[in-house]
């Protein structure tokens, strides 16, 4: 899920590819408490810029995203409240305060979208439209600008999608395998022509029609 926002309990990564060693990525598991805190869209797009494109200021990220600077300030000190960002020392030059995120990726525990506390509820739902509207987002922006980038990148892009009948443990087995795949390409050594590549999964059940006077109701496409 989202920026590095996943959001089930399968996140994991075996290491580079011919290393042969599991490299876990640092990732930060929500609780009903962290989860409010970041269900905010705003705050999932600073988390999101800071996890792909590094530690910034407030007003270099109100630029880039079109927010003010007293909003970003203000959303970047929430998340610090939650730990999701820390302070980056290292780049700060006189009194500019620079922002990392402090882990590398969210996991979402699905109980949330049934826990208990309804402002919990409520956050969960906030939160996964939120990666819903960063996935579409991102397709419309490589839509506009595709056009920019070279033959092989056009090549390179995907649009698939596959209709299978499975249940659903098959189903959390293949999408287990996918996140297996994806992951054992991180953290590859940079090469020339490498750029950051995003990467959406979606697997969703949908109800069979049933045609009537069939006994085999799987003609839904």
């Amino acid at each position: 899920m989202p920026e590095n926002s996943e959001r089930s309990e399968r996140l994991t990564s075996t290491g580079p590819l011919g290393s042969g060693q599991p490299v876990q990525p640092d990732v930060r598991s929500l609780d009903a408490r962290a989860l409010r805190g970041l269900a905010h869209p705003l705050r999932m797009r600073l988390l999101a810029a800071l996890r792909q494109d590094g530690p910034a200021t407030a007003s270099r990220l109100a630029e880039r995203l079109g927010e003010s600077s007293g909003a970003t300030s203000y959303h970047l000190r929430q998340l610090a409240a939650h730990g999701f960002v820390e302070d980056a020392p290292e780049h700060g030059k006189g009194r500019e305060r620079w922002w990392r995120a402090a882990h590398e990726g969210t996991r979402f525990d699905e109980t949330l979208v049934d826990d208990g506390d309804e402002a919990t509820r409520a956050a969960a739902d906030v939160f996964l439209r939120q990666i819903a509207a960063t996935h579409a987002r991102e397709v419309n922006t490589w839509l506009a600008t595709s056009h920019t980038w070279s033959p092989q990148w056009r090549t390179g892009s995907d649009f698939s999608d596959f209709t299978l009948r499975l249940t659903a443990a098959q189903t959390d087995e293949l999408v287990h395998k996918l996140h297996d795949v994806i992951n054992s390409y991180r953290d590859l050594p940079a090469e020339e022509g490498t750029e950051t590549v995003r990467f959406h999964t979606h697997a969703l059940p949908r109800r069979t029609r049933e045609v009537p006077g069939s006994a085999d109701h799987r003609g839904a496409e």
